[in-house]
């Protein structure tokens, strides 16, 4: 016998409940968003290294 779920309003302060969440295309995991970061980061320091701005 399935569960039956009691949807609430939609307005909990900015708070969304897991169910009710977006689902899109494109799932990128926590862990893709910090690599991503780290290799930018990575990037500019090393630009920064090897080609420096005088100013």
């Amino acid at each position: 016998m399935a569960q039956q779920q009691i949807h609430m309003p939609g307005v909990f302060g900015g708070l969304m409940r897991y169910d009710e969440e977006y689902k899109s295309r494109f799932m990128i995991s926590p862990a893709a968003v910090i690599g991503f970061v780290i290799g930018i980061l990575a990037l500019v320091l090393i630009l920064k290294i090897f080609w420096p701005i005088a100013i």
